[in-house]
């Protein structure tokens, strides 16, 4: 079973829990000395394409793959082959393999990758490989006719030579909840490296907001003074289902897809969190859907959920997609085109 994300690790003054970040500490100061050991003794490799990473600085849900299908969709409109490149988290394949969703699962590939490759309602199938190795991967990608690449995590990874690094932010700082908490690395917090360390690497910064969310906190664009901001939001594809519906989903921030679904209208009755990336087992979507009947409601969940289950629960569900969408696409343009994309 994986553990859900903390969601205390999110609250900024972190007082109710601040016995637990202190006990955690000295364990945070390790992961932020290893990783930045790592990143200094790499030895960047060009895999002959340019490599556009989408990454993030914390643990836990930011939308990074949103904006990785949103940017490769880009790409791929203005004139480049393009290929997403994943670590296949949660699959067994280590690759590197193109992924095929007629023949793979998600436990073969991992959900994000199945996710992007199957596509959804507005016809956006994408080109993604998987590789334990992103090196080979992206090699395995470039051979087989890939003219740009763009990374789906691996900010923090420095096997590949990268020709422009995005961070994505959750942009969302209601309800006392912080994009970096306190700005404490793991596991004291959910930073995967200091704040400042992390800024000076990227070459812009992606704050992503949900729909119902105009603007930015100006305290949090102030953080990213003297770095290139783009703005986007996570904009749902359709209506969610009418009616009375019972939602679950295991992604990072599960509380996120909660709230998305309501303030679209949905009428839930009941909510079951899991943790990213988790299978949820046979008796437990039985128990979700006599407790949805009982009810007299459907299920819903995320499309990246609704691409780990088996197909027999596929057609029992209503996956609910969003999309990343840029404010300022002209803005993007021009990132794209400084960085001779």
């Amino acid at each position: 079973m994986r553990l859900a994300t903390p969601r205390w690790w999110y609250v900024r003054e972190g007082a109710p829990m601040r016995v637990t970040r202190l006990l955690a500490r000295p364990a945070s100061w390790i992961w932020a000395w290893a990783t930045a050991r790592r990143l200094a003794q790499g030895q960047p490799v060009d895999p002959g394409a340019p490599v556009i990473c989408v990454g993030n600085l914390t643990l836990g849900g930011t939308g990074k793959t949103p904006v990785a299908r949103a940017l490769a969709l880009r790409l791929a409109a203005r004139g480049w082959a393009t290929a997403v490149l994943s670590r296949g988290y949660g699959g067994a394949l280590k690759g590197p393999v193109r992924v095929d969703p007629q023949t793979h699962t998600a436990a073969d590939v991992g959900d994000e990758p199945l996710m992007l490759a199957m596509g959804g309602q507005g016809g956006d199938r994408l080109t993604v490989w998987v590789a334990r190795d992103r090196t080979a991967g992206a090699l395995a990608a470039v051979a087989a006719g890939a003219q740009a690449i763009v990374q789906d995590d691996g900010f923090q990874n420095p096997a590949l030579r990268k020709t422009m690094s995005l961070v994505v932010v959750d942009g969302e700082t209601r309800d006392e909840e912080w994009p970096f908490g306190d700005g404490a690395v793991f596991p004291a917090g959910p930073m995967r490296e200091p704040l400042a360390a992390g800024l000076e690497r990227a070459d812009a910064v992606v704050v992503l907001l949900p729909a119902d969310l105009a603007d930015a906190d100006p305290a949090l664009l102030n953080l990213f003074a003297g770095k290139p901001v783009l703005t986007a939001h996570l904009q749902p594809v359709g209506p969610p289902p009418a009616g009375p519906q019972l939602g679950f989903a295991g992604v990072g921030k599960p509380w996120k897809v909660e709230a998305a679904l309501r303030a679209a209208g949905c009428q839930l009755v009941d909510f079951a969190p899991f943790a990213d990336h988790q299978r949820i087992p046979e008796g437990v979507l039985r128990f979700l859907e006599r407790r949805a009947g009982a009810s007299g409601a459907g299920l819903v969940t995320s499309e990246k959920d609704w691409a780990r289950l088996p197909p027999a629960w596929r057609a029992k569900v209503t996956p609910w997609p969003v999309r990343a969408r840029f404010d300022d696409e002209a803005a993007l343009d021009a990132l794209l085109t400084g960085a001779g994309l």
